[in-house]
């Protein structure tokens, strides 16, 4: 598929995201660095290096510039769960605040209790960590492997075999501290619910691509934790555009938040295709991919995630 096409399947034509683009940045001040990005290429190499040192080298900065921005999303993790736990003494009950301007509120009382129960299981989700010492999350990992490269053996939890995944090392474990064991989960559901998109996108099957390609596993893991800030989980009160809708589809949809990650990642690599993106523009692609989805939420008539019209995207 072209990215000529794919802005054709997409909503208003603004793949890109550059007509009228506004995104809102709250709660998002690491990503003013790219996430998956590189820095810059030295072009002072002696003539005399040849092309293996060259690439060595940008491996060497790839890998360092992962371990600071993972230490970021750890941090911007536990400031979530810290204003999520402090000050109202419970999740759903901080849902009778009001918002600072008074306005776009929402109250428990404008929740049915199948919304209720359904935002407080998923707030749960989003608060359980990646343990790779706990057996149920070891076999989830290993279930998306097996989901991934059905036929092929079995990996060891530790191995360079993980890095084709799209994995920073040979240890998973270590990049799901930033995103929780819901990224995991979110990445098993686009596996098993979407297959054909999921492995178009593993294996980098459409589009002209780049030289340096972002990294599947550890751009679900930035997915995840986008949407969740997108939709205003992380302060208890949705209360933003998209936030009211989501909790509308919510109602009609217990996978919701599962559903638009599935969206949320073709749509991003859409975005990228449009873009012709290359790795430092990662950070750039998912602000766009952003707020593309927030417009699609805001449309009137979108009363079900199919509704959406990056829906048709989805490889069914």
């Amino acid at each position: 598929m072209t990215s000529r096409n794919l802005r054709r399947r997409l909503h208003h034509g603004n793949v890109g995201g550059k007509v009228h683009e506004h995104f809102n940045t709250s709660g998002m001040e690491d990503l003013n660095e790219p996430f998956l990005g590189l820095h810059d290429r030295d072009d002072k190499h002696s003539e005399g290096q040849n092309l293996e040192d060259l690439w060595d080298s940008e491996r060497r900065k790839v890998q360092l510039h992962w371990t600071s921005v993972f230490s970021q999303l750890i941090a911007q993790w536990a400031q979530w769960l810290a204003n999520i736990v402090i000050g109202s003494g419970s999740l759903l009950g901080r849902l009778i605040s009001f918002g600072s301007n008074g306005q776009n509120k929402i109250t428990m009382a404008s929740l049915s209790p199948l919304q209720e129960e359904r935002l407080k299981y998923l707030k749960q989700r989003l608060e359980i960590p990646f343990d790779g010492a706990c057996t149920e999350h070891q076999d989830a990992l290993k279930q998306l492997w097996r989901l991934a490269y059905p036929g092929r053996e079995l990996p060891a939890l530790k191995s360079e075999l993980w890095k084709e995944m799209g994995w920073q090392g040979s240890d998973p474990s270590t990049d799901f501290r930033g995103g929780g064991y819901i990224s995991l989960e979110n990445l098993i559901f686009f596996a098993k619910k979407y297959p054909d998109s999921f492995q178009n996108l593993l294996h980098k099957k459409e589009g002209r691509r780049a030289e340096w390609e972002y990294p599947f596993a550890v751009a679900g893991i930035n997915i995840s934790f986008m949407l969740a800030q997108m939709l205003d989980l992380q302060s208890g009160k949705p209360n933003s555009v998209s936030g009211r809708r989501f909790l509308e589809l919510l109602g009609k949809d217990e996978m919701a938040f599962d559903n638009l990650y599935c969206i949320a990642f073709r749509m991003m690599d859409a975005q990228w295709l449009a873009k012709r993106a290359s790795y430092m523009e990662f950070n750039e692609v998912l602000k766009s991919t952003r707020t593309q989805l927030e417009r699609e939420l805001a449309l009137e008539d979108i009363s079900s995630f199919k509704d959406l019209p990056a829906y048709n995207l989805l490889d069914r």
